[in-house]
């Protein structure tokens, strides 16, 4: 890119690679989209690489970023604020979204995402699952669009029951609609129902990306999430602290893999299905999660610690499973993973200093 307007030199380094990969984002050149959730993880790279397509490859595409904090959006977009082709919507999508203008595409990715948030307030998290996608799924149908893809996530799957904890998108385990944590898996789950629901009932052409965890380039250094956390234990030379046995096995996605997934979905996807979006090579125990970024990163000296705490359940945990997504749906599009786990690893580290 012919300058720093993207700032983390790894995320740069990334958006760049995908901008030139075979990635459909070029296939958006002329069309207006929406992308909620826009100074999120994921909402943000996917605004950031529309953005970098639209300096580097002239694609015209006129992005609205949809969010709720005018300062956060400075924040998060510093260095693109001057571009004529990308524009803050502020709004809460848990009111009915009035905008006026010409809308082709969503990418609707607005949702809590700390587990401690989901058991602090699962009413709030339940209810913005479902009102939020109400309210995008009814501006989705007034502007007759294209084509939509809703972020949803292998929580929905629950506990799985499976050979290996392999699931399909078609295999679902048990989830406790009496347990509050269970308030994001089931509140995923019903607002995926509600999009196949105006499909079915009034012809909105929206799709399902069911992420596994993603991280990488871009990731808050205060965020709260194990991947995070470990990394961030091993770049302060603190040990590792589990509060479990750390059993729990899943596979994760790199941050860029999953921006390019959002797109092959909503510009090749089949509406009203959805896909799972994940590295398969990348499933790993906590706890060996907790080892691997010790012996990765040797330098910071540290080890893994277990302090078992009596209130668990206020840490907002999932309880223990074993979960790989089975990709073959979404490689069917074209798609595939390109960052394994130890890369996303350094990558983000990099992305920290």
């Amino acid at each position: 890119m012919s300058d720093p307007y993207i700032k983390n030199e790894v995320l740069r380094a990334d958006l760049t690679e995908l901008i030139n990969s075979h990635c459909p984002i070029r296939e958006l050149a002329g069309a207006t989209v929406l992308v909620t959730g826009a100074t999120g993880l994921i909402g943000s790279q996917v605004v950031k690489a529309m953005a970098c397509v639209n300096k580097e490859q002239n694609a015209d595409i006129q992005i609205l970023a949809l969010c709720r904090d005018p300062k956060k959006f400075e924040q998060v977009f510093d260095g693109l604020l001057d571009m004529e082709n990308l524009n803050a919507y502020y709004c809460d999508i848990n009111s009915e979204i009035t905008y006026q203008g010409t809308i082709d595409y969503i990418i609707h990715g607005a949702s809590p995402t700390s587990s401690q948030y989901f058991v602090q307030y699962p009413v709030e998290t339940i209810l913005t699952a479902l009102n939020g996608t109400k309210n995008v799924l009814n501006l989705a149908r007034k502007k007759e669009i294209k084509g939509m893809v809703y972020l949803s996530s292998l929580e929905v799957y629950g506990v799985p029951n499976t050979p290996n904890g392999i699931v399909t998108e078609s295999q679902f385990g048990s989830i406790d609609p009496m347990n509050v944590r269970s308030s994001y898996s089931e509140g995923k789950r019903m607002a995926e129902c509600l999009c196949a629901s105006y499909a079915e009932e009034y012809g909105v052409p929206v799709k399902v990306a069911r992420l596994s965890q993603t991280f990488g380039a871009g990731v808050d250094y205060q965020d709260g999430r194990v991947f995070a956390e470990f990394l961030r234990c091993a770049m302060e030379k603190k040990n590792i602290i589990l509060h479990t046995e750390g059993k729990t096995l899943r596979t994760y996605c790199y941050t860029k893999d999953a921006v390019s997934a959002l797109f092959y979905i909503l510009l090749r996807g089949k509406t009203a299905e959805a896909y799972n979006v994940t590295n398969r090579d990348t499933a790993i125990t906590i706890r060996d999660m907790a080892q691997y970024v010790c012996d990765i990163f040797p330098e910071s000296g540290i080890s893994v610690e277990f302090d078992m705490p009596e209130n668990l359940e206020s840490f907002g945990y999932n309880p223990e499973m074993v979960i790989q997504l089975d990709t073959s749906k979404i490689e069917k599009l074209g798609w595939k993973a390109t960052v394994d786990l130890k890369e996303m690893f350094l990558r983000m580290a990099k992305s920290f200093v």
